[in-house]
């Protein structure tokens, strides 16, 4: 191992890989500031480029820069504009939005960029020791235990509703299930609820219903009930971090980088459960005064799902590099690469091509530190959006959202579901529905019905609950996720 650290570390320093690191993180970056286009679409599009270069060293180097770029810069529309391009992203905006509004953009985004920095590092750190073994803990998750992950994800929605809105918050991760129906069903491949629109075959679109549940009806709402954005001077102040504010986030970002990177680890996971359940996590274990301030502009807040999502990018490359089983859409798209350039990733990667194996590795503290010297400088520069008047403002958000809508799937059905979404979702913010439990629910529906056809198809029934001993454990922690807040507040009353 210490042998193939060497080669990796050489490798990684040559001035050729030097220079992929720092232009992969720079295009994944500014970039992925943009709404809609993901690290996916980034990726693929970055792949002729990678494959011209002939050196599978350099170009998986170029396209894991891009990736973790690109996770990296996506929060910065969800905090500015709370327009969340990127699943992995959304968390960002519960509280990093309402901190711009507050007029704490500079201090929310250099937030972002440390916790950011610190679970990529931590979690290169943990690729490092545990990429073997974890490989075979990989293997015992199956379909069945996969279904029960994202009840577990399902089942923290009270995390993401205010005091007293349980009930509404569970009415819109319903909503969110049955949206996610739409299209073709998992188990006889056949369309659903579609209405004989063949651009609903495929069901809706992540993009166009991130951008419809958040940026288009902030973008109306600052139309239809304008309020002034404290700190929209022109002035950015208040960048730097406070020691009592380090403090506080210190054991958020150690604990969601060691639960984010073993929630990446597992193929189908990846950084958007791995988000949605640091949030949840750091609310339920928060003292109550602190609970109250989750979705207000709290720093742990910012910090958990930053952490977690960054964490979760590294650990996906457990999988890959030694399984050759993508965990994600993305982490599919490298595997395309690495098999175009001959290079057959599994369990043999580490012995048969050290110098590829560890270097990526290598790259990955470069490239995060890279990531951090980069942003922090343009901080003051980004957080200037939010000092650009209001009727500039309204149609950049706007044309963002439409753009964004319109890349997501290139055609033009996306854009009248973005604007019938988005008045829809307009009326449910008015009447103080939350709207993030609702895009939970589609996330994380379309896998979890996916896993649990898998599983009954497997087991011809429901068996699989009680005979798979870390299903059942699952299921138990979820029904536990769900009885303990409301037994908590009731022995508190």
């Amino acid at each position: 191992m210490l042998e193939g650290l060497l080669i990796g570390l050489t490798t990684a320093l040559s001035i050729q890989n030097l220079l992929m690191v720092v232009a992969g993180c720079l295009i994944g970056t500014f970039i992925g500031m943009l709404p809609g286009l993901g690290p996916m679409s980034i990726i693929a599009i970055m792949i002729p480029v990678a494959i011209s270069m002939g050196d599978p060293s350099a170009a998986l180097i170029l396209l894991a820069g891009v990736y973790y770029g690109a996770i990296f810069g996506g929060s910065t529309s969800a905090i500015l504009l709370n327009a969340p391009g990127v699943a992995g992203t959304v968390a960002s905006s519960f509280d990093g939005y309402p901190m711009a509004r507050q007029g704490r953009a500079g201090k929310a985004l250099t937030i972002a960029a440390i916790a950011s920095f610190a679970g990529g590092t931590i979690g290169a750190l943990l690729l490092m020791i545990f990429a073997p073994a974890l490989s075979s803990v990989a293997l015992l998750f199956h379909s069945a235990e996969y279904f029960a992950l994202m009840v577990v994800g399902l089942s923290a929605i009270a995390a993401f509703a205010g005091t007293g809105q349980v009930a509404k918050a569970m009415i819109m991760t319903i909503l969110g299930l049955i949206m996610a129906t739409v299209g073709e069903g998992a188990l006889f491949n056949l369309p659903r609820f579609t209405m004989g629109v063949m651009d609903l075959q495929s069901g809706f679109g992540f993009i166009t219903l991130a951008m419809a549940m958040f940026a288009l009806p902030e973008a109306l709402f600052l139309v239809l009930k304008p309020k002034k954005i404290e700190g929209d001077d022109g002035q950015i102040k208040d960048l730097r971090i406070t020691r009592s504010e380090a403090r506080a986030i210190a054991p958020v970002v150690g604990r969601q980088s060691l639960q984010g990177f073993f929630i990446g680890v597992l193929p189908g996971a990846g950084a958007t459960i791995a988000s949605f359940l640091g949030y949840a996590v750091e609310r339920n274990i928060a003292p109550k005064h602190e609970q109250e301030e989750f979705g207000n502009g709290s720093i742990k807040g910012l910090a958990a799902p930053e952490t977690a999502n960054n964490a979760a990018c590294t650990g996906s490359f457990v999988p890959l590099l030694t399984l050759g089983i993508p965990g994600s859409g993305t982490t599919a798209i490298l595997l395309g690469a690495l098999i175009a350039l001959n290079v057959t990733p599994g369990p043999r990667l580490m012995l048969d091509e050290p110098q590829i194996f560890w270097a990526v590795i290598m790259s990955m503290f470069i490239g995060n530190l890279v990531l951090l010297i980069l942003n922090l400088p343009l901080i003051p520069y980004i957080a200037k959006v939010l000092a650009v008047p209001r009727n500039y403002l309204i149609p950049f958000i706007l044309f963002f959202t439409l753009m964004g809508a319109y890349i997501g799937q290139n055609n033009a059905t996306e854009l009248l579901i973005l604007v019938g979404f988005g008045i829809a979702a307009t009326a449910l913010k008015f009447a103080d529905y939350p709207l993030a439990p609702l895009l939970i629910g589609f996330i994380l529906g379309g896998m979890m019905e996916d896993n649990f056809a898998r599983s009954m198809q497997l087991y011809d029934g429901i068996a699989f609950i009680w005979e798979r001993p870390m299903t059942l454990a699952l299921l138990v922690i979820a029904a536990g996720l769900v009885i303990l807040p409301s037994l908590r507040a009731r022995l508190k009353s």
